[in-house]
């Protein structure tokens, strides 16, 4: 649940994405050369009506810090604090409130994703900026200091410390959704017998954790900018680009930069719901559609799945795809934005 009063953001703090949520689990350890813990997304409602400016203050307590709520903590039998609806968010006072601390044994082994802990000797991080390499700004705007921890704009979780992230604060990460249109054995665009409208595709992995369906996503490394964060990733979940020779990973390069080049839409930028966030600790993401119009771009990659995904293929898009975490939303925030096939019900059409 979200706080019901307003929360400590500067007007207009939000970019201009549309207001929804997603939330991110991906608890593999990832095989790149790094290794940190990836990501993914949890399912939404109609709520685009809602300005993104003010979603803060607009949305509905219940649904929106409910993951980040859940016990037990993701990869442990630690319960959280229960935090009742009407004192999530940091206005609402509470003396009492008394969190469980908890901070992986995988974050506290200091691998090169994760921070020191904030008492270390010599470790003291520059919040709501960039750190060096780190990006501690958050998406939403400016986030409250208390005691040399940063905290969740969001509200109470029941748990302080890192739980599984690694960076005290915002931990960034991004999703690309890579879509073209379905095709015909003659290479015609093929339309929904109902709607009329075309079908658009988008590449899927299965995730090994849970078997959902999901966008091939995961974590910002230090000093990467979003767009190379999106292209490797979705090189090293949809494309296997890690078991690859330099050879066959410098053709998949440079097949894939006319479209990783070209104009993309921003789905979403922001504050993630995800049951590993803590009190100090949460994700943010950005998910970004790459379209391949004609086709000629993607026809000729192999689709083949990296360490996180079992399997990987085009999946053709409707409401009735039921993915992981908060996947289907973004899904249906493209299909919007290329007016294609959604739903056969008009009455679950949402607009702004």
């Amino acid at each position: 649940a979200v706080a019901a009063g307003p929360m400590l953001l500067p007007a207009g703090a939000l970019p201009r994405a549309v207001a929804v949520l997603s939330f991110s689990v991906l608890l593999s350890a990832r095989g790149a050369a790094q290794r940190r813990p990836a990501l993914s997304n949890s399912p939404a409602n109609c709520w685009s009506h809602l300005h993104p400016v003010n979603m803060f203050n607009n949305y509905n307590v219940k649904f929106h810090h409910s993951k980040a709520l859940t016990s037990p903590y993701p990869g442990s039998h630690i319960e959280r604090s229960q935090v009742p609806e009407d004192k999530v968010g940091w206005l609402a006072e509470w003396k009492d409130y008394n969190p469980v601390e908890y901070t992986a044994k995988s974050v506290l082994a200091g691998p090169s994703w994760a921070d020191p802990q904030i008492n270390d000797e010599g470790f003291s991080p520059k919040f709501n900026e960039r750190d060096g390499e780190v990006e501690r700004k958050s998406l939403n705007g400016l986030y409250v200091v208390e005691n040399g921890r940063p905290r969740n704009p969001v509200g109470r979780t029941g748990l302080t410390g890192r739980g599984l992230l690694g960076r005290w604060g915002p931990n960034h990460a991004a999703d690309p959704v890579v879509t073209r249109w379905k095709r015909d054995g003659s290479g015609n665009k093929v339309a929904h017998p109902v709607t009329g409208k075309n079908i658009l595709q988008f590449v899927a992995i299965k995730r090994r954790d849970c078997g959902e369906w999901a966008i091939p996503g995961g974590m910002v490394d230090p000093g990467e900018k979003i767009t190379a964060t999106l292209k490797r990733e979705f090189e090293e979940e949809a494309l296997n680009s890690l078991q690859k020779s330099p050879e066959e990973k410098a053709k998949l390069e440079k097949q894939l930069h006319k479209l990783f080049s070209q104009e993309h839409f921003v789905v979403y930028r922001g504050y993630v719901d995800d049951p590993r966030n803590t009190d100090n600790a949460w994700m943010e993401t950005e998910a970004v559609n790459y379209h391949d119009e004609t086709g000629e771009t993607m026809d000729n990659l192999p689709l083949e799945a990296g360490d996180d995904a079992g399997v990987v293929k085009w999946v053709d898009i409707s409401e009735k795809l039921e993915l992981y975490a908060s996947h289907s939303y973004f899904i249906k925030l493209v299909t919007e934005k290329r007016g294609a096939h959604w739903s056969e019900d008009p009455g679950s059409e949402c607009h702004e």
